[in-house]
């Protein structure tokens, strides 16, 4: 069959595109940048690749018309918009009117449960997107899911930052509220089972797990999972702004997704009854299998998606394709030019890995603090940490930077700062040979905004002076070691 697939870039994207190939199809990506599509996929025989937007209409010549079966995978629920449910709705209306005018017979829909007489404004906004997708000349299909656990996703990782890091966990009375987790991996195997599926088009199923769980008892059974002894003591005081500034400071999430998920905890989503896990012959795991299989990818370093590598995981601005060339005038530079005799693609291979649990190679407990004075003023700080071990794409989350441009072949990377800033900055790290030897060059620029962007670079550049010396020289020591 032949497939269009919106937000591949996305947590449950990135993933259900290998299974989809696999099977044999033949998938059409849309998105909206092509800069952040894996180099994987570029050349692959079986995908073909289409940039647009769907929140403008001024591009809309090269869609496809020869499509089966189509899903919308698109989703913010951390946008700084204050208009963020206008906007769903305006890219759901653009992608209805553009699917209507193709010959997929099915468009499939990956929404929320909501089943609750409340319904905060993430779970409202997916519910008003189904609605206006249904207006289609398709039949639809709409799954709706309750947090999804499995490495990488939001859920499972706020889980695991809280139980890890606090001994007591001093929480809100949200908590208490029940939920009906399901597996990544169940949530794939729905999205590809009523693809195509007559017996499901033109309806609705909630899809959840075996359990239907407090939060509390997520947490201490995850506790168990992992052998810790943990306690839970609930505050039925604490109001819904100091329980987002609770869950921004305790786990990695911005203060934005914090907010839209304290008002989506607030309400139950338990999945109702229905025969779609029978017809599909699927069995759905309990929630200690899914935290269970997800410790497996991570062990094995095989995890596939984070949520913190969407862009919508913080303010940045989602043109970040413009960053990329660094700016020449108006800015001040550190830069680190050393020659070494190492093989270059051990150098890249160190480079590849820096951050997260690798640390940056010199003063990692200043870069610490400076993540911590991130957090304390707003910011994301380091506890991002990033994806996979040792490698990054375009578009990824690493600690407070995001990735730019991640090109071995060129032997280039660019990352540009995501932390609060009077100003800009970008760290870029390259390879050239010249003169029969081979040189790292590793550049900051900062761009300062104001005379607070000025002052803030005279007041660190003691620290960067030495920092970004050692962190060039440790590279290319730990490439040659």
């Amino acid at each position: 069959m032949k497939i269009l697939l919106t937000g591949i870039t996305g947590y449950v994207g990135k993933r259900i595109l290998p299974l989809l190939l696999e099977q044999g199809h033949e998938v059409i990506c849309c998105v909206r940048n092509l800069d952040r599509v894996e180099e994987k996929w570029i050349n692959h025989p079986q995908v073909q690749l289409v940039e647009i937007d769907f929140l403008k209409t001024d591009r809309h010549h090269d869609f496809p018309h020869a499509i089966d079966v189509a899903f919308y995978l698109i989703h913010s629920m951390a946008s700084t918009s204050g208009d963020f449910e206008e906007l769903e709705l305006q890219a759901a209306r653009n992608f209805r009117h553009l699917i209507s005018q193709s010959t997929a017979r099915q468009v499939i829909y990956l929404g929320g449960i909501s089943n609750d007489q409340y319904l905060s404004k993430h779970l409202r906004s997916r519910l008003n997107v189904e609605k206006e997708l249904q207006k289609g000349t398709y039949a639809l299909t709409a799954l709706h899911a309750g947090i999804i656990i499995g490495s990488g996703s939001a859920s499972f990782e706020i889980i695991r930052d809280m139980v890890e890091k606090l001994p007591v966990m001093i929480t809100p009375k949200w908590v208490l509220t029940l939920s009906h987790p399901i597996s990544i991996r169940d949530v794939l195997s729905f999205l590809i089972g009523v693809m195509n599926n007559e017996a499901c088009f033109n309806k609705t199923f909630d899809i959840g797990g075996k359990d239907v769980l407090s939060y509390a008892e997520m947490l201490l059974q995850y506790a168990e999972i992992r052998k810790l002894k943990r306690r839970i003591v609930t505050l039925p005081i604490m109001t819904p702004r100091l329980s987002s500034y609770w869950l921004f400071f305790i786990t990695s999430t911005s203060y934005k997704l914090a907010i839209n998920l304290v008002n989506s905890l607030k309400v139950e989503v338990i999945a109702k009854d229905n025969s779609l896990a029978e017809l599909l012959d699927i069995e759905p795991m309990t929630y200690r299998e899914a935290v269970e299989a997800a410790f497996t990818k991570i062990r094995q370093n095989q995890v596939y998606s984070s949520w913190k590598d969407a862009l919508s995981s913080t303010e940045f601005d989602p043109n970040y394709a413009d960053q990329i060339d660094v700016p020449q005038y108006g800015c001040y530079w550190n830069k680190q030019s050393v020659v070494f005799t190492a093989d270059p693609q051990k150098v890249l291979s160190v480079i590849w890995s820096i951050g997260g649990d690798n640390g940056w190679y010199y003063g990692t407990w200043l870069w610490q603090i400076r993540g911590y004075l991130d957090k304390l003023s707003g910011g994301i700080g380091l506890r991002r940490g990033r994806t996979n071990a040792d490698e990054i794409m375009n578009g990824d989350a690493l600690d407070f930077w995001r990735v730019l441009l991640a090109d071995k072949h060129k032997k280039r990377l660019l990352l540009y700062a995501e932390m609060k800033l009077p100003g800009e900055a970008w760290l870029e790290f390259k390879i050239v040979e010249s003169n029969n030897e081979n040189r790292l060059i590793q550049t900051a620029t900062y761009r300062p905004k104001g005379v607070w962007g000025r002052f803030y670079w005279g007041l660190s550049w003691p620290f960067h002076l030495f920092i970004f010396r050692g962190m060039a020289r440790n590279i290319i020591k730990k490439a040659s070691s």
